[in-house]
């Protein structure tokens, strides 16, 4: 289970700083790598923003997967409980999709793309997540799975 709790101040400060970057039209400095989400705030109704990292992309889908690396806790993985019709921007191509969370056993499996993929930021991101560095197995990215909330971004 993740323990980490959401970023605050300084930390948070930075970890938005990408977002500006798109607002400005340099998200193609970004490559495929990110995306920056634009949703509803579930109180509010407000767009929000937050700029997430690329856990799997399917072209053939069309979709994209991401992370809530503060688990449910965070913000805009509960706004999507309340609309997840969503507008995501990659590189500087604009799209409309709709959020579903995945299912442990899917989420496994994307892991294992993303483990196989880039086995040194799996690990690191375990050490995030999780607290402990983990090797780019199926069964650490099953125990992954079972920490992390994976969302798909369909593309309408």
């Amino acid at each position: 289970m993740n323990t980490k709790s959401k970023p605050r101040s300084l930390l948070r400060w930075f970890l938005r700083t990408p977002i500006w970057l798109y607002r400005w039209g340099l998200g193609g400095l970004m490559g495929g790598r990110f995306l920056l989400l634009t949703h509803r705030g579930r109180k509010s109704g407000l767009p929000r923003q937050t700029v997430l990292e690329v856990v799997f992309h399917d072209p053939t889908v069309p979709c994209y997967y991401v992370a809530s690396g503060w688990g449910a806790t965070s913000d805009w993985f509960q706004n999507l409980h309340k609309t997840p019709q969503v507008e995501i921007m990659v590189g500087r191509q604009s799209y409309t999709a709709v959020a579903h969370v995945c299912e442990p056993t899917v989420a496994g499996a994307v892991f294992q793309k993303y483990a196989e993929k880039y086995p040194t930021s799996f690990a690191q991101l375990g050490k995030v997540m999780m607290g402990e560095k983990l090797p780019p197995t199926a069964e650490s990215c099953q125990k992954m799975a079972a920490a992390v909330p994976l969302v798909q971004l369909a593309l309408r």
